[in-house]
This record gives structure tokens, C-alpha cells and sequence, in this order.
């Protein structure tokens, strides 16, 4: 990301909740962010990834209009700054910015500087894979966090005790911010990646991919070929009707469905070899 950088800003109005989780899904893999508020949606694009054309029609079906304008980067970490709250995910782990009071009583807290990077911990999904890691047992494993966005999961994995960790993003952004929260978070372990593709060759004992349905579904036969025996699999970035797609795939790519959770219509998976 280059200070002074033109991004896209896209409000969409008179949304609905619902109207809100279809745009998210549609505009996930281009979209860099998006904001919600009761009535509209901001959706945050890199200068030339979105046209007229394809935001017509994504929204010509669900009769909304939007308003497009221009923002500049460091605009934008001042918007983000502005609104980040805290999140909490139970006892088990808080995520906040830097500029915010550390917290008490919960088993892990991660700092995330929130700049042009998904995954702060606000978004369903994000939330739902911190909470399933809860359940794993990261202790001594291979990790592979495929589309780290803001490297949230793949310092979450390092916290909880994983002996390696791999984070990829396609993302020249994502990668600098991830970077950057490493350092904050003292995680100098994790080996951090520009790559869009799944296919590492190496093997891993877990693998972390919150990302969108498109690239899950291309991708979920290379992910189970680098895990090892009796390796997981933790699947989001879907919406609940994407279930039975994305578990028809994972099947026939050899996976077993270990179990699956929701939260405010968004879907998390877990499979294993």
C-alpha cells in the first residue's frame, strides 16, 4: 500500500442485513474492506479492481443503488482508526488496536493495526475460525494460513503453540500490514508469503483458508493434498447456503466433514483427512 494511493470507495444504499451478506459474498475476492451500518454498506476497492459495469450487476437483482467516490490510503487508516472497536471472542481471545487499553481475563489478546487488510476480527467469519481454533491443538503443528489478510489467524496459530507457521496473501497490502502486526505481536517465527496460489509444496498439519467461496472451490483438492494424515482443515469466508457446494467438493477431494458452525448466516467448516 503507497501513501497518497486513489482507492475506490462504493456506498450501497438502503441495505438490508441480508442484502448486506449477499454483497459481501459477491465482492469479497476484489473488495479490500467493507464498513457496515444499519441502512448501508462501504465496500473499499484498489484503484482499477472494480468497474461500473460489475457493480451493476451485482446490483441490478437485489433493485439497490450506490454512489461511488475516491479516497486516499492514508484517509482511509484515519476512517479505520476512527472506527475500530475491540473485539472478544469469549474468554478465549481479544483483538485491538494499538491505540486501545490492553485487556484482562482472556486466554490470548492480539494487536491488529487496522489498515487496508480483511480480517480485524469484526467480520463473522474471522470471528467463527478464531473461535473453532479454540478447539484444535496447535502445539508443535505446521500451519498454513492461506489469505492471511491482516495475519490475525496465523498469529492466533503461533500464540496457541503451532511450530510453524506459513501466511500467504496475494496482496501487496495485505502483506505489508501482516507483516507489520507480526512485529507488533512479536510472532518472528511466521514466514510470510506474497503468492495467490494454494499449492506450497509442503506439508502441513493444519490449514487455516477464510477466504470466499470462488477460490475455495478451486482450491479445497491442492489444500487436502498438503495436509498429512489426520491434518484439519478450517473453511470460511461462505454463507450458509454455500454449505452443501463446498462440502460436495471437499468429499470428493478425499476430506471427511468434522462439523460446522454459524453466526449471523455466515458458515465455518472443519474437515480432516
Amino acid at each position: 500500500m503507497s501513501v497518497g494511493a486513489t482507492y475506490t470507495e462504493v456506498v450501497f444504499l438502503n441495505t438490508t442485513a441480508t442484502i448486506s451478506e449477499l454483497l459481501i459474498a459477491a465482492l469479497a475476492d476484489k473488495a479490500d474492506g467493507f464498513e457496515e451500518g444499519d441502512t448501508l454498506l462501504k465496500a473499499f476497492f484498489g484503484e482499477g479492481r472494480i468497474t461500473r459495469d460489475e457493480l451493476d450487476a451485482v446490483c441490478s437483482p437485489l433493485q439497490i443503488g450506490y454512489e461511488i467516490s475516491k479516497l486516499e490510503s492514508q484517509n482511509w487508516n484515519a476512517l479505520w482508526e476512527s472506527n475500530f472497536e475491540p473485539v472478544v471472542v469469549g474468554d478465549f481471545v481479544a483483538v485491538r488496536a494499538s491505540f486501545h487499553p490492553s485487556f484482562e481475563n482472556v486466554e490470548q489478546e492480539i494487536v491488529i493495526n487496522p489498515k487496508m487488510s480483511f480480517g480485524t476480527g469484526h467480520h463473522a467469519t474471522t470471528w467463527l475460525m478464531m473461535q473453532q481454533m479454540r478447539g484444535i491443538s496447535f502445539g508443535g503443528k505446521r500451519v498454513f494460513d492461506f489469505g492471511t489478510g491482516t495475519g490475525i489467524l496465523a498469529i492466533l496459530a503461533q500464540k496457541l503453540g503451532a511450530a510453524a507457521v506459513l501466511a500467504t496473501d496475494i496482496d501487496e497490502w495485505s502483506i505489508e500490514n501482516a507483516r507489520e502486526n507480526f512485529e507488533i505481536n512479536h510472532c518472528t517465527g511466521i514466514r510470510l508469503r506474497q503468492s495467490g496460489s494454494a499449492v506450497q509444496s509442503e506439508n502441513f498439519d493444519v490449514i487455516l483458508a477464510n477466504i470466499n467461496k470462488n477460490v475455495l472451490m478451486e482450491t479445497i483438492p491442492q489444500l487436502k493434498l498438503q495436509l498429512v494424515a489426520g491434518g484439519l482443515l478450517l473453511l470460511s469466508g461462505l454463507l450458509e447456503a454455500d454449505e452443501p457446494g463446498i462440502v460436495e467438493r471437499a468429499v470428493e477431494a478425499g476430506l471427511v466433514l468434522d462439523g460446522k458452525f454459524l453466526k449471523d448466516k455466515w458458515l465455518c467448516l472443519r474437515f480432516h483427512v
